[in-house]
């Protein structure tokens, strides 16, 4: 691959890691720093047998910022009843605020959470 079309597939990945949420479940543990890694070596992408180094990586760029913008999701919608089991009708909503609490909860927190998981009352 020429060192231009290094630079350009390069800048599509290091705009698109910039762009990037930080996962707040795993502050040591970041996307971004996987790929920055993959940036120092010489190819972005694995090679392919049909197309060019240059078209691998633009492809993966391509497939990082249809991430970012959330094209399947908006493109693919499930229906709002699919959120709501019949079983568990809160499953969903319960899960994103066990996801959104978790970060924050202290060690004693996280150690009663384990604690009254373990032990159900019927």
């Amino acid at each position: 691959m020429s060192g231009a079309a290094r630079n350009v597939a390069a800048n599509h990945f290091r705009g698109a890691l910039t762009r990037w949420p930080k996962d707040a479940l795993r502050p040591d543990c970041q996307l971004q720093d996987v790929l920055a890694k993959r940036l120092q070596k010489t190819a972005l992408a694995p090679s392919t047998g049909g197309a060019t180094q240059e078209q691998a990586d633009l492809k993966q760029a391509n497939a990082l910022y249809s991430l970012l913008q959330d094209r399947y999701k908006n493109r693919y919608r499930a229906p709002e009843k699919l959120f709501e089991p019949r079983s568990n009708p809160t499953y969903y909503k319960d899960l994103l605020k066990e996801l959104e609490e978790a970060p924050h909860r202290s060690w004693l927190g996280r150690l009663a959470k384990r604690l009254s998981g373990m032990i159900r009352f019927t």
